[in-house]
């Protein structure tokens, strides 16, 4: 099938990567982003052990979500996130990329269920300073972060971006190290910082070179979309 071939073929173009550029074996997470898909192709997905799955789409992911019912599976919300979602994100995710206001992260906090584990975060960033693109300012981050500090059930883990395409490499990789470097920064008081979800299909070479520790792949594992 050739959702199988892809993934062992992506795993593998990871596994160079992270050696070429001096990264930890396993060190980069695949997350597959499955908005647009069939439970079937997901199913194929997690039948040859993908577990971390993206989708943009609340109402779209909570039926795949009920319909699959596996435990061991991790949701990831990688969308834009509407104020009347928050609720069932809250409840069925258990990572959410895309926080960049504070209204919305406060939602998620008061939303998130007791007796689950605190909801894992990452901080949208506008990185390519695109006026059409969500995410707060690289030079916002830091207060940012401290009004995120009384929300005891969200775990904010890193930072997120989606740069301005690119077709050249090195010119990929300057918003992705600039996203590395605030990071490390950020983690001089916060040594818990530890994910930079960042890379597509087009430019996760780029991404693993800088730092990466999630790329977002969809098209390479499950071909062209079908729409959305």
């Amino acid at each position: 099938m050739k959702i199988t071939d892809n993934l062992a073929h992506i795993r593998h173009e990871i596994k160079l990567l992270e050696k070429r550029y001096s990264r930890g074996a396993g060190s980069v997470c695949l997350l597959a982003v499955s908005k647009t898909r069939s439970v079937d192709e997901i199913l194929a997905a997690i039948q040859e052990g993908q577990r971390h799955f993206g989708e943009n789409y609340c109402q779209e992911a909570l039926e795949k979500i009920v319909a699959i019912k596996i435990p061991e599976l991790v949701w990831h919300f990688i969308g834009p996130i509407q104020s009347n979602k928050t609720r069932q994100i809250a409840a069925h995710f258990d990572w959410v990329h895309t926080v960049d206001r504070i209204k919305i992260a406060r939602r998620l906090d008061e939303m998130r269920p007791d007796n689950l584990q605190p909801l894992n975060i990452c901080i949208q960033v506008n990185i390519s300073g695109e006026e059409s693109k969500a995410g707060i300012a690289i030079d916002a981050l830091h207060d940012f972060m401290e009004e995120l500090k009384p929300f005891k059930r969200l775990k904010v883990r890193g930072l997120m971006a989606l740069p301005a395409p690119s077709s050249n490499f090195d010119e990929q990789r300057k918003p992705f190290a600039i996203l590395n470097q605030k990071l490390q920064e950020l983690r001089l008081a916060r040594p818990e910082l530890d994910t930079l979800s960042m890379g597509t299909t087009q430019d996760m070479a780029a991404a693993i070179a800088e730092g990466a520790t999630i790329v977002r792949i969809g098209t390479a594992l499950f071909g062209p979309r079908n729409s959305g």
